[in-house]
């Protein structure tokens, strides 16, 4: 009799604990727009907080309720989402990561030997900016890996490669990189210069074997002015790029490069 007694005694409080919850549930139950949950399918759902909010849920209730910028997710459906608030956003670009520098152990001499921590912030603070002998380019010790959730980045040969696949461009490796190495482009670009050197022509050379000497032949055969030279170093425009290839043909350092179309960009330093 005793355990029937505790079994009753437990399913009575049980029922009444639930009728509880669900009167405490109607109560103060919070109403959201239905905007919110529509917005937030059109986000890329990794939380990796490039926007600036805690994560996904917190952008998305952040448009609808806050008025915040819809644009702030690079890999998000923009179109829709203008949709669902009643505006006119533009297509979505999807952007990814890409490293302007081709300076592997195999490509640069070194100055000295570097003992301390193998971080790049800290490497940078160094002489030179690290071991290496160019002072602008990559020190190759991943703090740019460490801080991707999406595994998108590898050191091979003490440089740093984007999967370009994988890449969310949620701009953490752009931010940590101290020398100002990673830039978001778009994905679907045809050539990107593979260097950051502002050097003179001989001290590049002295520094990597495949380095930007500012010779600006590449400029000078592109047919819609999308390459430009300063400081020594050619960049390109991609809105006006229209993927002729003359750039490559003339680059007598090789350090313009084409990227793949769809497959991953997974540059093998040589």
């Amino acid at each position: 009799m005793g355990i029937l007694i505790a079994a009753a005694v437990i399913a009575i409080i049980s029922v009444a604990v639930g009728v509880l919850l669900g009167v405490l549930n109607d109560r103060f139950r919070v109403e959201t727009d239905p905007r919110e949950e529509k917005v937030r399918a059109c986000l890329a759902g990794s939380n990796c907080g490039g926007c600036g909010y805690a994560g996904c849920d917190a952008y998305a209730s952040a448009i609808v309720l806050e008025g915040a910028d819809p644009s702030l997710c690079p890999s998000s459906d923009r179109e829709e989402i203008g949709k669902i608030m009643g505006v006119s956003l533009a297509p979505s670009v999807r952007l990814t990561a890409f490293v302007k520098c081709s300076g592997s152990c195999a490509k640069t001499t070194q100055d000295y030997s570097y003992f301390d921590e193998k971080d790049c912030r800290i490497a940078y603070l160094a002489p030179r900016h690290g071991a290496k002998s160019c002072s602008y380019g990559c020190c190759g010790f991943g703090t740019c890996a460490l801080v991707c959730q999406f595994d998108a980045i590898r050191i091979i040969d003490g440089l740093a490669v984007v999967d370009r696949e994988k890449c969310q461009a949620c701009g953490k490796c752009v931010g940590v990189c101290p020398n100002g190495l990673i830039e978001l482009i778009p994905y679907d670009a045809s050539y990107a210069v593979r260097c950051s050197s502002h050097a003179k022509g001989k001290l590049v050379r002295s520094a990597c074997q495949s380095g930007c000497i500012g010779c600006g032949l590449c400029s000078r055969v592109c047919p819609t002015g999308a390459i430009s030279v300063a400081g020594s170093l050619a960049s390109i425009d991609q809105t006006k790029c229209i993927a002729c290839g003359e750039c490559v043909k003339k680059c007598p350092a090789g350090i313009i490069v084409k990227l793949n179309d769809k497959a991953a960009d997974l540059f093998q330093p040589s």
